[in-house]
């Protein structure tokens, strides 16, 4: 009886501790999952701002509850837990802003103080401080040291037609790899970003302004054309196209970005 008790008390420690490593997104969850619509065979997809606007409580709801956390309890947390909190915040909190001027915005540009972009303004309540989403995106998740994957391109949303996909769910430290893959391949694949045409990969503004992020050795690629020969296998290219790749033999020039707003209207 009593290696039952004391088996039962173990088993509840662990359950709470657990639980007190995580993170509850489900908020920020229903919303995605209910306002995100795929869009280009599910390669990128759109908000329904106007639909948010209506259920704009649950965000709320939801942002405060990122607001209330302390930093002491987010460094408790594992690193992938760490980086899904990062990755959910700033989406959530560039959805807010551009509820905050909708329907009169058509694109996140327009945001922002007269003096300063849009990325800058401190308006995020988050570890007692305000912070911007700059902060968030180069302090917090690429300046910090701890995470160093460029797959994050591919999951935060700045809420434009360019953007990699809003993921029509909330990332967790559970799922954080494989949706961080998904959300890689479906950026990559998609033609109307990523493409070789006449000899040249002709590839999105992102890898122009992040090509640092993509040469740093992750899985031990170091130049862009070796980041795209991870994802050959996905790649909807010819097969001299995947060839020339592997070889280094592709010119690369950076497609412009589409910076209007990514809704439904």
């Amino acid at each position: 009886m009593l290696k039952q008790l004391l088996a039962a008390f173990v088993i509840a420690l662990c359950s709470s501790w657990v639980q007190a490593e995580t993170f509850d997104h489900s908020l920020w969850d229903t919303l995605v999952k209910s306002h995100v619509v795929p869009i280009q065979g599910g390669s990128s997809t759109q908000v329904d701002y106007g639909a948010l606007q209506q259920n704009r409580a649950n965000l709320t709801a939801y942002l405060e509850t990122l607001s209330a956390l302390p930093r002491s309890r987010f460094d408790a947390f594992s690193k992938p837990e760490q980086l899904a909190f990062l990755i959910n915040a700033y989406n959530a909190w560039t959805v807010e802003l551009i509820l905050s001027e909708y329907p009169d915005v058509e694109s996140i540009k327009d945001l922002g103080g007269f003096f300063s972009s849009p990325w800058k303004e401190e308006f995020i309540p988050l570890f007692n401080d305000k912070v911007s989403l700059d902060y968030i995106e180069h302090d917090l998740i690429r300046g910090s040291g701890r995470y160093n994957d460029p797959r994050i391109h591919f999951a935060v949303n700045c809420a434009s037609v360019g953007c990699p996909a809003l993921r029509e769910e909330a990332y967790t430290g559970s799922q954080l790899e494989k949706q961080l893959e998904q959300q890689t391949m479906r950026f990559l694949t998609d033609s109307s970003r990523n493409r070789v045409s006449n000899g040249s990969m002709q590839i999105s503004s992102i890898f122009k302004w992040y090509r640092g992020d993509f040469e740093a050795g992750w899985r031990g690629s170091d130049s862009l054309s070796e980041f795209f020969g991870l994802y050959k296998h996905a790649l909807p290219w010819s097969e001299a196209s995947i060839a020339a790749l592997q070889a280094g033999a592709l010119d690369i020039s950076f497609l412009d970005y589409d910076w209007r707003l990514n809704d439904t209207q």
